[in-house]
């Protein structure tokens, strides 16, 4: 009987994946898919979506930063044929698998990793080398810049890249034309288009959310700052053009449609949507977009990004506002090592919205976890390391709320939410803690979210923001249940928990072009994405544990209290 029951269950699942199939074809032969293709900082990836916004088609390509100069940046051939190889790969995809050749595509979406430095002069070219949002070299500007609109301007941030220009005294800035970010640079070569989705414009300078443009104050300000330099031209000059989510942002040119498909199969005309950053699209692959939404990514980095319903009373070094790709204020907590600093930006519809990011939430975890498998291995016994993560993480959960009176630290980097310019990542204890495998476990997993806590208690405790679902998605979450019962005890909120979330930006970007596409009269993002994407893929919801919550703050407590010894092994550990 149970074999009988099997095999029906097979039947039926290919049954409805030859029907999928067709339909995808279908949607492929028709133009009526989306095409988003996102730049990670180590993945170029592109997903085709069909007519029910489900991945039909995907193609990726890897490439790393480089140090030049003291500058990270990426070539501008590491771009172009970073962007073609993705494609190609697509494209071929779409061929063996459905034997069609791509031609038309119904709209396409380009997303890449927020802020850095581009700048053109009249002739279109590159005046210096693309400087990413890893470079920390903009320090008095940033710091300058905050005094001076009365609101947090990171390092990262576009405009303090050219305003650390100025002040550097540097020659180029006086031939600037065009400023923009990596993901418009690459949407204005395709279209002939300078613009921007709101989310992306977010992390270049402050937006006002009630005209879902450039804060027009702060321009004003910045102009009256640099008059004396003599430039030829004024900020809003050189800034793209912003747009929110839904809105047409240009065409496909017969150009555009040479650089992004080398075998000149692909037809120009085809619509596109305003490029948008990875904030955005990440908001938007884990609907995320609406007032009181909010999403954490935790994997090799973490942040967090929470959908506010008002402005923050006070200018926080921690936070970062941006917006929803419409426009939604966003306080943003991003960590340099799964500890916390803040960020405003906004969604593609330009909701302010509030990010941590941190760069090394889970990597300080994995060398321990590694170190366990290396110990196995020492007694002849092959790990799988799926199993092994499964069950350190899942020891984590037998242990002492608090962790036992253990204290870890992740620092394998600086982290400024906590003043730190370099790390140095420890384990350390009490005489009298408690310590066994489980707490073990259980810090360094409390230590991963530790300065996301940091940032995140600024939001919900100090300014009292309303959370009604946050989704987490990335690495710490694989392990069913333990990574999600640990965040939730950190934000003491509901986490949910969804397959799709796994899709990731490239996805995101090809929701928004797909809302640019088929939006109904008056549809806004957040009902498109409920109704026409997520409907049914709620997801898997856990609601925080009331001691796991106090445990976690005691924990806190600890991680504040101890932050000199982390400093001491800064001075003294070379």
């Amino acid at each position: 009987m149970i074999v009988i029951i099997k095999s029906f269950l097979k039947i039926r699942r290919m049954y409805f994946m030859g029907i999928a199939k067709t339909e995808a074809k279908a949607a492929i032969e028709a133009g009526k898919t989306a095409l988003g293709i996102e730049f990670g900082s180590t993945r170029i990836k592109a997903v085709l979506v069909g007519e029910d916004n489900a991945p039909i088609a995907s193609g990726s390509h890897d490439w790393e930063n480089r140090l030049e100069n003291g500058i990270w940046t990426y070539t501008l051939e590491d771009i172009w044929t970073g962007l073609q190889d993705s494609y190609t790969k697509m494209a071929q995809e779409v061929k063996d698998q459905y034997d069609v050749t791509l031609t038309k595509i119904g709209a396409i979406g380009f997303s890449a990793m927020m802020h850095g430095y581009m700048a053109f002069d009249k002739e279109g070219e590159l005046l210096v080398p693309f400087r990413t949002w890893r470079n920390t070299i903009t320090a008095e500007a940033s710091e300058k810049l905050t005094k001076l609109f009365n609101f947090n301007i990171p390092q990262r941030w576009s405009i303090s890249h050219l305003y650390q220009a100025i002040l550097n005294g540097e020659d180029h800035v006086k031939d600037i034309v065009f400023q923009t970010t990596l993901a418009g640079y690459i949407h204005w070569k395709l279209t002939g288009e300078k613009v921007l989705g709101i989310g992306e414009a977010s992390g270049m300078f402050p937006i006002d959310s009630n005209t879902k443009d450039f804060d027009s104050d702060m321009i004003h300000k910045f102009d009256e700052t640099i008059a004396d330099k003599g430039f030829s031209w004024k900020l809003e000059d050189i800034l793209p053009k912003v747009l929110v989510a839904g809105e047409a942002a240009g065409t496909l040119t017969e150009e555009g449609a040479g650089l992004l498909d080398v075998s000149g199969n692909l037809q120009a005309g085809i619509p596109l949507c305003p490029p948008e950053g990875d904030a955005g699209t990440g908001m938007t692959a884990t609907n995320s977009v609406a007032v009181r939404t909010g999403n954490v990514s935790a994997g090799t980095s973490v942040f967090a990004m929470i959908v506010l319903e008002k402005a923050l009373s006070k200018v926080y070094e921690e936070i970062d506002l941006v917006t929803t790709p419409t426009g939604e204020p966003v306080g943003m907590v991003h960590c340099n090592n799964c500890t916390s600093e803040i960020d405003l930006v906004t969604t593609p519809d330009g909701s302010l919205v509030g990010m941590v990011h941190a760069n090394n939430c889970t990597s300080d975890l994995n060398a321990w976890v590694n170190i366990f498998k290396e110990f196995a291995e020492a007694f002849g016994i092959k790990a799988d390391m799926d199993q092994l993560f499964g069950t350190l993480y899942n020891k984590a959960l037998e242990g002492d709320a608090d962790g036992g009176g253990l204290l870890a630290y992740n620092y394998f980097s600086g982290e400024h939410i906590t003043g730190f310019e370099q790390g140095r990542p420890m384990i350390v204890r009490t005489p009298d803690s408690k310590f066994n495998l489980a707490n073990f476990m259980r810090v360094n997993l409390f230590t991963s979210l530790g300065a996301l806590k940091v940032g995140l208690d600024i939001l919900l405790k100090e300014e009292g923001v309303k959370l009604d679902r946050i989704l987490g998605h990335g690495g710490l979450f694989k392990t069913e249940g333990v990574g999600q019962k640990i965040m939730a005890a950190a934000m003491n909120a509901p986490v949910s928990v969804m397959e799709t979330a796994g899709e990731g930006g490239a996805w995101g970007i090809a929701l928004l072009a797909s809302f640019m596409k088929n939006k109904g009269v008056d549809e806004t993002l957040d009902k498109y994405l409920a109704e026409k994407v997520f409907a049914g893929y709620e997801g898997v919801e856990m609601s925080p544990d009331e001691a796991d919550v106090k445990g976690f703050d005691e924990f806190i407590v600890r991680y504040k209290a101890g932050l000199p010894i982390e400093r001491a092994a800064v001075e003294n550990l070379q």
